[in-house]
């Protein structure tokens, strides 16, 4: 078994955090560090008492940077990044510059060319950038890869995805709904999505947006393998009646060639088995983040089409 690594996170009282702290203690590593503006933090106390604890960025850097000068044996490996979308990319840099990994949240940025400055950053360092792509690790999606592979080169799916994630109105007070902090709905709720897409069926071909408000969006990608109609939203009025029913608040389906994908289940050990890839030197990096993070900034930019038979059945039969 090889030898626990030292791990501080930043943003730990976010909604992920749990997620990579449980993830740490579950590959046999240690917390020893953590910081977040907001001091209700007490989830902390369930992973360790020993943790140091900061409220500022600045005091959470010299500790980082102490222990990497003065105290070899207890010096961070890895920083996990958990903080608003667009302090990810300065968050690595952090990382980096105390003689650490990254492994970042997604979207690990909002822009594709701060993606190149990260790229540089590495190249200085000799550290490496890490990402959490965590449906690429889920088993039933990994079986459909597979069998996708095994297809004809040139065979076209056709594929609707729907993902509805019920937020309330403290979404659109905070970071998460202002496009500049959060890269908007395309980008903070779409983009695991719009990378298992590129990962199944290939390269962008070409995108269509047919419908953006504050809450919603929804368009139509053409990849290699597949034409997609896609819609995403964050109002829970738009859930199906029976996922209301049944006192759900999430909705996610991905149809291809009129078959449901189900994976439904297995999401709460991704983060996990994304971390245990990464501490065996096979994670995922800026490469494999670059072209879902290009397709969103493209989405966010593209100017607004009409409605056709390209797009999503919300759109067509008017639900909107």
């Amino acid at each position: 078994m090889s030898e626990a690594k030292n791990f501080a996170i930043i943003g730990v009282g976010g909604y992920i955090a749990p997620r990579h702290m449980k993830a740490i203690r579950d590959t046999g590593n240690r917390l020893v560090a953590a910081v977040d503006p907001k001091d209700s933090v007490g989830i902390l106390d369930q992973f360790s008492f020993d943790i140091k604890f900061f409220t500022e960025i600045e005091r959470f850097d010299r500790h980082l940077e102490k222990l990497r000068r003065t105290k070899p044996a207890e010096q961070v490996q890895y920083v996990s990044i958990c903080s608003p979308n667009y302090l990810h990319d300065s968050h690595c840099r952090l990382a980096l510059r105390v003689g650490a990994d990254a492994i970042c949240e997604k979207p690990l940025v909002i822009n594709p060319w701060n993606l190149d400055a990260l790229e540089e950053i590495e190249a200085e360092t000799g550290r490496k950038i890490h990402t959490v792509l965590q449906l690429r690790v889920h088993p039933e999606l990994l079986k459909l890869k597979a069998r996708i592979e095994q297809e004809p080169a040139n065979k076209i799916h056709d594929v609707i995805l729907t993902y509805i994630t019920s937020r309330g109105n403290w979404y659109h007070v905070s970071w998460k709904g202002q496009p500049d902090k959060s890269g908007g709905i395309a980008t903070n709720i779409g983009v695991h999505f719009f990378d298992l897409l590129i990962w199944l069926f290939g390269p962008v071909q070409e995108i269509k947006v047919f419908h953006v408000d504050q809450q919603r969006m929804s368009g139509w990608i053409e990849l290699e393998k597949a034409r997609v109609r896609w819609f995403l939203s964050a109002d829970h009025k738009d859930l199906p009646a029976s996922t209301r029913q049944a006192n759900k608040t999430t909705f996610r389906s991905i149809t291809i060639d009129g078959q449901e994908v189900e994976f439904s289940e297995g999401f709460t050990d991704l983060h996990t088995r994304v971390y245990e890839k990464t501490l065996a030197g096979d994670g995922f990096g800026i490469t494999d983040a670059r072209p879902s993070i290009q397709l969103t900034y493209d989405i966010r930019h593209a100017e607004i089409s009409q409605s056709d038979d390209r797009a999503h059945p919300f759109i067509k039969t008017g639900k909107l």
